[in-house]
């Protein structure tokens, strides 16, 4: 039995109250998924400026009646410090995934994005030192390596931030640490290294490669590769997040003030990605013949990544589910249902009413 499957027992066994921030976004969605279906108390927040009642309603339908009523949804923003308090009370666990991604959006929009990952950050991190909850995870991210050139990345070699958002990533690991150090706070930051997998959003301007380039071969529309394709990335599956997640959240106090690589330890290349993907749907039938075109090199992307893993493989039992390939045939059916039964234009924003708090 591996030390994430004791853990999933020891949850089944003893259920703890969990706080998930941006409970609506992708990677939050999953989360809320696996904890509801593990008979935990789940509380969310969300403000659904990046995230989705679709994620919400999936998840609803996934999981039976009794788990989905252990789900209280507040709508708030993390801007604001009373919104962070009222949805802290009786809460164990915080899993803070709440921020704005996107190195494109942080270019254009510096201020905004300093607003919701800084303050928002500290904002949530207060009130969770406040209430006294038991462990804050919060969603870090490889960006804060910014030039470093060494390969794979370890977590105490850095290099200068590339973008405001890598700023703002690597600020909260700062907080975070004085939280840890000044107030005795059980803060463990997670260096989510290019996430991808079901509810993951094809949408819009700032929305990731695979689900990018997924909606682009489903719709037959043209895929573009920034760059000449050899940039590579350490794709993670979302379940090796959500298991990140829970074994930061319960592992012994001795992690305060951590942070951890999340990701596989390997790189794959644009180039490759493509072929993974093109694959991935002739399997389902659906043949894409068009040749991916090459264009500029993004402002504020970094050429390689790979993270090395050892040290949440030693110190929080972490061992990865999913390799790419895996990954991406399992996640491809849900693009699939996606794009059969709705198109991208969908809004779906508004909240329902019987579950908002």
């Amino acid at each position: 039995m591996t030390n994430y499957e004791r853990l999933q027992k020891d949850l089944v066994q003893n259920p703890r109250t969990w706080l998930i921030s941006g409970v609506a976004g992708f990677i939050g969605s999953n989360l809320l998924e696996t904890l509801l279906r593990l008979d935990q108390t789940v509380v969310g927040l969300d403000n659904f400026a990046t995230g989705h009642r679709r994620n919400l309603d999936e998840v609803r339908d996934l999981v039976s009646a009794e788990q989905w009523a252990r789900f209280k949804l507040h709508a708030g923003d993390i801007r604001e410090p009373d919104d962070c308090q009222r949805v802290m009370a009786g809460v164990d666990h915080v899993l803070h995934q709440a921020a704005l991604g996107s190195v494109p959006r942080s270019l254009k929009d510096p201020l905004t994005t300093n607003a919701v990952n800084i303050d928002g950050f500290l904002n949530m991190l207060m009130a969770a030192s406040d209430a006294k909850v038991k462990s804050f995870v919060y969603a870090a991210s490889s960006s804060s390596y910014g030039d470093h050139p060494g390969l794979p990345k370890v977590e105490g070699v850095i290099g200068r931030p590339l973008s405001p958002y890598a700023v703002t990533k690597y600020v909260n690991e700062l907080y975070a640490e004085v939280f840890a150090r000044c107030y005795g706070c059980k803060t463990v930051g997670l260096r989510y290294f290019n996430v991808f997998g079901p509810r993951q959003d094809p949408d819009g301007a700032y929305a990731a490669v695979i689900p990018k380039w997924t909606a682009s071969m489903l719709t037959g529309e043209t895929v573009y590769i920034n760059g000449d394709g050899e940039t590579s990335r350490d794709f993670c599956f979302v379940d090796n997040a959500v298991q990140a997640n829970l074994l930061a959240a319960l592992c012994d106090d001795d992690i305060r003030g951590e942070v951890f690589n999340v990701a596989v330890n390997a790189r794959t290349t644009l180039n490759d990605l493509f072929v993974h993907l093109r694959n991935a749907l002739s399997e389902h039938g659906i043949h894409y013949e068009r040749p991916p075109v090459c264009r500029d090199f993004r402002p504020g992307d970094v050429r390689h990544s790979q993270a090395d893993i050892s040290k949440a493989s030693e110190m929080l039992g972490y061992a990865p589910s999913h390799v790419i390939a895996e990954g991406i045939h399992e996640a491809m059916p849900w693009y699939v249902a996606f794009f059969r039964k709705a198109p991208l234009s969908t809004n779906s924003r508004q909240v329902s009413s019987d579950w908002l708090q």
